[in-house]
């Protein structure tokens, strides 16, 4: 299924010299059956965690998949592999890509709730404890935890980027810096209602506020707020990412995705229709969303012109 949607951006910039219509984006839509949900980025393809496994897809079609308990949570890629936490035994999964292979299981704490991220940075795999209140931090090279950091209580919700570890816990309206030289929180910030995923690029640390309908910006050197954008009622249940000089918003409600416009904090797109919970990555070449309600998964690249 094929389906044109006009846009006024392009993938790797804003068509600012453009009209808004000189640019489109095609959305290619794939059943997938189960609840496929977060997305990794391999290459040209991408794994998303589903019902009992974990697969990977191109657009076309379904590549490879593995076996696991209960995966959940936004997954990364690094050090060669996939890393994947595991709702029901608390472990991280590493995978190789390559063979779809199960290389090591780690003890980390992961869950209960699926509302997590799993994250690579500083030659580390940092993994939420969120019972404990605490964030594991694994090391790759020898699959074990070498470190714990005492962090809000139910943290959840983690980015790497400028150099550290951002956490933010919903329930404690708290976004954490960590210092991955020290393994301590250097700054604490509070945040609006239900805060959840965020994304750390194109010059700021991004938080959803999804009790209060708003993408907060936050400086990364003084770690301070210096803006908000409303983007609705709510943003529950979605997704966030950055990268070609916009934020990329996974939205339930009204659209599919909304992009922001990193240094002007404008919404410039509001995109397709509004499609239950789901996640989104970016990609220079086009934007990878799901929708597990609707069992599909969607790839939106540039239409022949």
């Amino acid at each position: 299924m094929m389906k044109p949607v006009g846009l006024p951006l392009a993938l790797m910039a804003l068509c600012a010299a453009g009209s808004p219509d000189s640019a489109a984006l095609t959305e290619k839509v794939l059943d997938v059956p189960g609840f496929a949900d977060f997305l990794a980025v391999d290459g040209n393809t991408v794994w998303t965690t589903n019902d009992g496994r974990v697969e990977q897809w191109s657009t076309g079609g379904k590549i490879a998949f593995v076996t696991m308990p209960k995966p959940c949570g936004a997954m990364t890629m690094g050090f060669g592999s996939l890393w994947v936490g595991n709702c029901k035994g608390g472990e991280v999964y590493r995978i190789d890509p390559q063979t779809a292979a199960v290389q090591a299981t780690i003890p980390a704490g992961i869950g209960p709730s699926g509302e997590l991220n799993v994250v690579s940075g500083a030659g580390s795999i940092w993994a939420p404890d969120q019972t404990a209140g605490k964030i594991s931090r694994i090391d790759p090279a020898i699959n074990s935890v070498i470190a714990t950091i005492d962090v809000t209580a139910d943290a959840s919700y983690l980015a790497f980027g400028f150099d550290a570890l951002w956490v933010v816990s919903g329930k404690g309206q708290t976004l954490q810096r960590i210092d991955p030289a020290t393994n301590s929180v250097t700054h604490s910030l509070t945040l609006g209602k239900m805060p959840g995923f965020l994304a750390a690029g194109e010059g700021a640390v991004w938080v959803q506020e999804q009790g209060e309908g708003t993408v907060a910006k936050i400086d990364p050197v003084t770690v301070s707020m210096v803006g908000r954008v409303k983007v609705g009622d709510n943003l529950k249940w979605g997704d966030i990412d950055t990268g070609g000089g916009m934020v990329w918003l996974r939205t339930t409600d009204d659209q599919t995705f909304v992009a922001i416009n990193a240094a002007s904090m404008e919404i410039v797109t509001r995109a397709g229709k509004a499609s239950g919970s789901g996640a989104l990555r970016y990609t220079p070449s086009g934007i990878w969303t799901t929708a597990h309600d609707l069992k599909t998964m969607s790839w939106w690249s540039h239409a022949p012109q």
